[in-house]
């Protein structure tokens, strides 16, 4: 019996659809989804947050993902786009590391494009994509210095479009390595209640999925991101 219950669990979900072919049908169903289910927020791409807030007014956040999925844009133009995600709407943003510089070993450099979008979310939730498969476990340690170091609220696994998705030994690292100075979320290729549980208890504070809602009202298995 899980120690977990469903609404507990689903009060964790970042309800995601981050498909390039989204259509605004498809959002408006996370949307009233997530609604019905008390997720923690949507999470979807920047192009949506207009319409996305204007028709949860208020009722649920909007999460976006800024720098999506490769990370690999200049620093004032992530920025930029995470501060129009704010005005539009959005109060949780998920950008994602430059993962050629930490690789370069320019550690302020990745620092400094963190918390430039830091300072264009203001007060609003920052969470921060390292893409930990195609990381060392020297460079994820690293990285959980850097993020908390940046002002960032969250270090979270993946984009769900790179060769992997969160593994438990990630979370079990970041748990190890951040103690405590940020939030955890783990995200991309979460499939089962079980993996949803086990990620809970190796202390991610957040969970990114397309699934859980059909995987915890009905069973069934939703489609990955």
């Amino acid at each position: 019996m899980s120690r977990y219950t469903k609404e507990e669990m689903l009060s964790k979900v970042d309800h995601t659809l981050l498909k390039p072919e989204a259509t605004w049908p498809q959002i408006q169903k996370i949307c009233d989804e997530a609604l019905e289910n008390h997720c923690a927020s949507i999470c979807i791409n920047t192009c949506y947050v207009k319409q996305a807030a204007e028709y949860l007014t208020g009722r649920l956040p909007v999460c976006c993902v800024v720098g999506f999925p490769l990370g690999a844009m200049d620093t004032a133009s992530k920025a930029f786009e995470a501060k129009t995600a704010i005005e539009n709407g959005a109060s949780e943003v998920d950008m994602v590391i430059n993962i050629g510089r930490l690789k370069n070993g320019e550690y302020d450099a990745v620092r400094e494009d963190i918390a430039a979008v830091k300072r264009a979310v203001g007060d609003k939730v920052l969470k921060v994509i390292i893409e930990t498969c195609l990381l060392t476990d020297a460079e994820k340690e690293k990285m959980c210095d850097i993020v908390p170091e940046a002002g960032a609220d969250f270090i979270k696994t993946s984009t769900g479009f790179s060769t992997g998705g969160a593994t438990f030994a990630d979370i079990e690292l970041f748990a190890r390595c951040v103690k405590g100075r940020c939030k955890i979320k783990a995200a991309g290729g979460i499939s089962t209640v079980e993996d949803m549980e086990r990620f809970l208890d190796l202390g991610a504070d957040r969970l990114g999925t397309s699934r859980a809602v059909k995987l915890l009202t009905s069973g069934e298995t939703g489609e990955g991101y």
